[in-house]
This record gives C-alpha cells, structure tokens and sequence, in this order.
C-alpha cells in the first residue's frame, strides 16, 4: 500500500523525498479513519443488536451489566486494536528495528489507552456485580461493597503499575521488586483500608451488622438505620434523617447496641415503672373487695383468692377481728394482678414473650410497680402509640384501687400548702 501512494504522489509531481513522508501520513490517516469506522460500526450495530437482545431476555442480570456500560466500555477497545495492529503499515518500507522506534510511541499510547480501558470495564462490572448482589437477601450477610472496593483498589495499583512499565520501558517486575523497601509507606498510605478490610471481615465473619440494621452508637452519635458498608466506613442514617459516618474498625474496637435481634423477634421490649405512694398501701376491707368484683378482668380472681385464702385462715384458725392476723388481700397486690389480666388481654402484647409485671424495691420515691412485657409491633410509631395508650390506661385506674401515683410536690401543692 505505502508502494501504492509513493507512485501516485510521484506521478502527481511531488519530489520522492516528499512523496514518501506524505504516503505515510496517508496511510496513518487511512488507518485513523478505519479505527473510527471500527469503532461507529462496534457501537452503532453491534452494540446497539446485543443491547436489543439483552432487553428481550427474561433475566435481569444482564440488564446490569448494560445499565453500567460495561459493554459501552469494551467497545472502546475496537478501534485501539486497530490501531494496535496496523500501526506498522505507513513503515513498512522500514527495517524492523526502524519501524519499531517509529511505532513505539503510538504503541505506548495504545497500550496505556487499553489498561486505562481495562480499568474501567473492571470497575464497571465489579459495579454491576453489586448491583446484582443487593437484589439478593445475601447482600445484607456480606460487606460486598468493602470487597469490591478492595479489588477496585487492587486493580488501580495493577494498572498503575503497568502504566509506569509502559512508559519507562520497563519490566512490570522491576517496579514489584522496589516494593519490599516501601512496605511500612504502604502501609501506612493504605493503613485504614487495610484496617477496614479486617474490620469488614470480622463484621460479616461474626454478623455483627449488616445493611437495614438499627444500631445505637452514642459515641459518634449514630442512632438509626445502616445504609451502607463500604470499605472504611459505615454509614448510619439516624432518625433525624441526618447521616454519621462511622470508621469500620471502630465497630470493632468499640461497643454498640445492635436491634437487629428485636427486629427478627417480631416484639419490642415494653420496660417501665410507676411508683405508688406506700401511704396508701393497705389490707382490703370487704367493701373495697366487693367493689373489685365488678371489675371484669379481676372479678374471677378476686373470688378465687378469697376462697384460697378464707380455706388457708380457717385451717390455721386464724382471729379475724384483727387485719393484721394471716393472710389477707392488699389494694396493690389486687392492683398487680389487674395489670397482668389486663395486658394479658391486651390485642397488641406479645403473648410468647418475656411477661412480668414485678414489685421492685421500695424507694424514697415510693414503691415501683414495673411493667416488663413484648409489643407484638416493632414499628417504632406503633410502639409508641401502644406503650402510651398502656399507661394512659393504669395511671387513670390506679385511684380505682384507692391507690395514689407518687410524685414530687409542684408548685400548686406548695401554694395549697399556704392557704
């Protein structure tokens, strides 16, 4: 071909020396032109007929692949390979060791151009891996994206590498040997990559978190739902909608509260207190007992108590002129045991989960009646609602028991107090 333009150019009238270098740029311009069709053809028919295809087929992972242009990508190989290959042509009148000092530098450029492309389509396809993954439950299991990143991070220097060989002329074995004696500036470069890789690790190994957990992490005021787990951080999305950024590592090094476990239970904790005032702490009179009856959730046991404890007085003969003589019903107790029917009662506490209503011990601010059970609702709205509509209902039913809330003295008290 480079025949072919020098008789032509020299017919025309061009002195040889001339005609040659003009052949040749000719023929680079052919060759610059055949790598732009290369490339109009790869991505106007042939990618654009393997995009139609993989929008017809019923999978959906290949449509990730097409949504992160890893195809896009691999197209711009097309024209580099032509001009990888064809390079030599506009010297082919040229010793060998002549065209090669001639086509290097394009050579070169070709090369880095490829692993720059290489990089990308890497990266691409590493990004429609996790695309794929966190379509799958296994995505929470698993720190995917620390993973990811790390290989992208492993690519990089790869490639970099590479790069430098191609430029320098070098062997890519030259620059790894020079790595021993960077070790500790690498590793103190890479120290929290290296660290959150551990720590990434050691999260998914022990399934300490996971994407969509709550945790609690006071120290780096984290309060909400994981969003992400990358590489070196986590990110936290806390109630507020405002978003912490936690070191991995430091979920290591340091504690916090995860509520994943309440999540997966199905019932959420319900841990509080009232404190009665002892002063009105007293045996119940048969008066007090009958008006007790008429309560629908204790009537049934206020019968059965008495009975029990009528039988255990007769057999012990017990003097009932006094109160004080054996076993008698006190206003609080009868007050528990409608707690417990109560909630047993109540559509929205978990059944099958820890149930306790207790007496703790007594305090300077009365006597703590705690309410220790399970809503069947995790939803943190209607958790609330049920735990407030609860003691919205005790508080209002303690004077029933002739009962009295134990507060601290407000400013009415005191003004009552002066008139």
């Amino acid at each position: 071909m480079l025949d072919l333009f020098y008789s032509w150019f020299v017919d025309l009238g061009i002195p040889p020396q001339f005609a040659t270098w003009t052949a040749r740029a000719c023929i680079g311009i052919w060759v610059l032109l055949l790598s732009i069709l290369a490339d109009f053809i790869v991505k106007r028919f042939a990618l654009k007929t393997l995009k139609y295809i993989i929008a017809k087929t019923r999978t959906t992972w290949d449509d990730a692949i097409v949504q992160h242009k890893v195809l896009d990508r691999l197209a711009h190989l097309a024209p580099a390979l032509i001009i990888y290959n064809l390079a030599h042509w506009p010297f082919t009148d040229l010793p060998t060791h002549i065209q090669a000092s001639y086509t290097a530098p394009v050579l070169h450029a070709v090369l880095i151009f490829v692993v720059l492309i290489g990089i990308l389509v890497i990266n691409a396809f590493l990004n429609a891996t996790l695309d794929i993954i966190n379509r799958y439950e296994m995505a929470r299991k698993i720190p995917a994206k620390g993973f990811a990143q790390v290989i992208k991070l492993i690519t990089a220097f790869i490639g970099g590498i590479l790069i430098f060989s191609i430029l320098l002329n070098k062997s890519p074995i030259f620059f790894l040997s020079g790595l021993g004696a960077m070790t500790a500036v690498i590793l103190l470069i890479f120290k929290d990559t290296i660290l959150g890789l551990v720590a990434g690790i050691q999260l998914s190994a022990n399934k300490m978190v996971a994407v969509g957990d709550w945790i609690e992490m006071p120290k780096y005021g984290a309060d909400g739902d994981v969003i992400d787990v990358a590489l070196t951080i986590v990110k936290v999305q806390n109630w507020d909608k405002t978003v912490t950024t936690i070191p991995a590592y430091a979920l290591i090094s340091d504690s916090f509260k995860n509520w994943h476990g309440m999540q997966e239970s199905g019932g959420r904790r319900i841990k509080r207190h009232i404190n009665i005032d002892m002063q009105t702490i007293r045996f119940c009179t048969e008066d007090m007992l009958a008006r007790f009856s008429k309560i629908k959730y204790i009537a049934e046991y206020i019968q059965h108590k008495k009975d029990e404890l009528s039988q255990y007085n007769t057999e012990q003969a017990i003097d009932d002129s006094n109160l004080v003589n054996g076993r008698r019903m006190t206003n609080v107790g009868t007050f528990r045991a409608y707690i417990i029917a109560y909630l047993k009662n109540h559509p929205k506490i978990h059944q099958d989960m820890t149930f306790l209503v207790r007496q703790l011990a007594p305090t300077e601010h009365g006597l703590p009646i705690e309410v220790y059970v399970f809503s069947n609702d995790i939803v943190w709205a209607h958790y609330e609602a049920i735990q407030a509509d609860i003691f919205d209902h005790i508080l209002a039913v303690i004077p029933e028991f002739d009962l009295r809330v134990f507060q601290d003295p407000s400013g009415n008290d005191f003004r009552a107090l002066n008139k």
